[in-house]
């Protein structure tokens, strides 16, 4: 099964639901249940007495009301406040509308002596708690204490309380039931406040009608539980993002050690070194190494020459196999080579390059055969720079890019003999013919010079001042070789001295090209992998 390009299976399932579920939690917690959180914290509930130690406790211990001593003393700090992210107001809390008070504190076997409020977080908080009538000041309807069957009571107002607002209620109790000395159960707070979810999320406002909740010394969570939740979450999503869009490329079927030695085709070499360097990174337990350096790829033919020397070398003979060497050609090699075996495995994508000094980007086939036999020799004459003559850069000879240009694009005619042997000494004023060896050193050349036409496998091209010519209005891509709209393409040869053996390295790279991780990696570099067309063992464009 296939979503968006992306096969799910147990893992990718697995790594969905560890995103889903994280996501979700943290929507519950800080959207819904943060969105509008009513807290407290008990930041006192002492006795009297247990300041005994203190000078002059002995004060405290004999406070009265009303002219009797209070019976074991004690103080109370509550903090009220809002630890969500929504404004409460008054009618967020959850009491009759005629009720005044929004938040009953209890204490079993306490009555409350007195009360008193004493921090506001903005003082415009006042007024929910005192009033003037007449001249006098008086505490609120909803602001007061009770005694209501052996608990007393405080009775806290419907504040309205801005995101990170509070207020401290400070209260004097005395004992009023229980065995003398024994500890108070602690104190009861009963309050509650809705979500404040639209009623177009009415299943979440039944939810979310959230308690009083015990807050301690934190309005959100901990500086450990934070960075705990950040690591937690970054790992989570890396995971789940390697999983789901960069999954792990499955080792090949048949990992062989040994050394393996490439050479060929410069055009075909970007695309073979990734692949190579993927092998040997996959079969790395097995011992594999595919060394590669400057000299490795020279042209299509000389692959083929080396690749000759070293079966001549090892003393191949009859129905052998070199299982440690293999040559790509762009085409099939020139010449008659009776103990090489070729295999198709790409077909790969060319193109005409051209500086974009020279002003242009469209050719047709008629105008490059022209170019290269000499009859157009200046850009003006094709709708281009009318400064500059036409430089042509061209491949050494055995260059396989410059034989499926001659084959595909040219009519089997041959590109123009060079004029230098230095591209850089070419007549700035008139058309003129240069060679390089290598892909790399002929998009340098024609980079320099400001007319320079060169030709080169396609992404192999660098951004820059380079441009991609198109022929007959068509660019090059696999479309259009397809449709047959795009002449310059050509099938990508692997050969082999004799068939190699069965457990060579040379056999398992070449199953790990055409079958198995690295047919991806030939796909990345524009190429068409032989086993996805009609004819594989032909492997030309339908």
């Amino acid at each position: 099964m296939r979503t968006l390009g992306v096969e799910l299976n147990f893992n990718n399932v697995v790594a969905i639901f560890s995103v889903v579920i994280p996501v979700l939690a943290f929507f519950w917690e800080f959207v819904v249940i943060r969105r509008k959180r009513l807290g407290y914290r008990l930041q006192m509930d002492t006795l009297a007495t247990d300041t005994a130690h203190a000078p002059s406790a002995d004060v405290l211990a004999r406070m009265r009301d009303d002219g009797h001593e209070l019976v074991e003393p004690s103080f109370v700090l509550v903090r009220i406040e809002n630890a969500g992210w929504r404004e409460i107001v008054s009618g967020d809390y959850l009491t009759p509308p005629d009720d005044k008070t929004g938040i009953r504190v209890l204490f079993r076997d306490r009555r409350v002596v007195g009360m008193a409020v004493t921090e506001l977080s903005q003082p415009t908080l006042r007024h929910f708690f005192v009033t003037t009538r007449d001249g006098r000041t008086q505490e609120t309807d909803g602001f007061g204490k009770d005694w209501e069957d052996g608990v007393g009571v405080i009775r806290l107002p419907k504040v309205t309380l801005n995101p990170g607002a509070h207020y401290k209620i400070l209260a004097v109790l005395e004992r009023r039931g229980g065995s003398e000395h024994a500890p108070f159960p602690p104190p009861e707070f009963q309050a509650a406040v809705t979500g404040g979810m639209d009623h177009s999320f009415a299943w979440v406002r039944w939810l979310a009608r959230l308690k009083l909740a015990h807050t301690e010394s934190h309005t959100f969570a901990s500086r450990p539980a934070v960075g705990g939740l950040v690591l937690l979450a970054a790992a989570v999503l890396v995971q789940a993002s390697l999983t789901l869009f960069f999954p792990a490329k499955p080792a090949p079927l048949d990992c062989v050690g040994g050394t393996l030695y490439l050479s060929g085709s410069t055009a075909f070499a970007p695309a073979v070194t990734a692949a190579a360097k993927e092998y040997t990174k996959l079969c790395s337990a097995k011992g594999a190494r595919i060394p590669i350096g400057d000299g490795t790829f020279v042209n299509s033919t000389d692959g083929v020459t080396r690749l000759e020397q070293a079966g001549t070398d090892a003393g191949i003979k009859g129905d052998e196999g070199l299982g440690n060497h293999i040559a790509f050609s762009d085409g099939p090699s020139q010449g008659k080579h009776p103990q090489l075996l070729p295999r198709p495995v790409v077909y790969t994508l060319f193109t005409l390059v051209v500086n974009e000094d020279a002003h242009v980007r469209t050719l047709s086939l008629q105008q490059v055969r022209d170019i290269y036999a000499g009859k157009i020799t200046h850009w003006s004459q094709v709708g281009g720079n009318p400064e500059l003559p036409i430089h042509l850069i061209n491949r050494n000879v055995g260059s396989g890019t410059r034989n499926a240009l001659e084959q595909r694009v040219l009519g089997n005619k041959p590109v123009p003999s060079a004029k230098v042997a230095d591209c850089t000494a070419l007549d700035d004023d008139q058309y003129g013919v240069c060679e390089v060896t290598g892909t790399d050193n002929l998009l340098q050349a024609v980079s320099r010079d400001p007319g320079g036409l060169g030709y080169s496998e396609v992404s192999s091209v660098p951004s820059g001042n380079l441009v991609r010519l198109e022929i007959d209005g068509m660019p090059p891509t696999l479309v259009g070789v397809e449709q047959g709209t795009y002449p310059y393409w050509q099938t990508e040869y692997a050969y082999t001295y004799g068939e190699p053996p069965a457990g060579s390295i040379a056999a398992a790279f070449l199953r790990y090209l055409t079958d198995q991780g690295g047919k991806d990696i030939l796909r990345e570099y524009g190429n068409r992998p032989c086993s996805e067309t009609r004819y594989p063992l032909v492997c030309r464009p339908t």
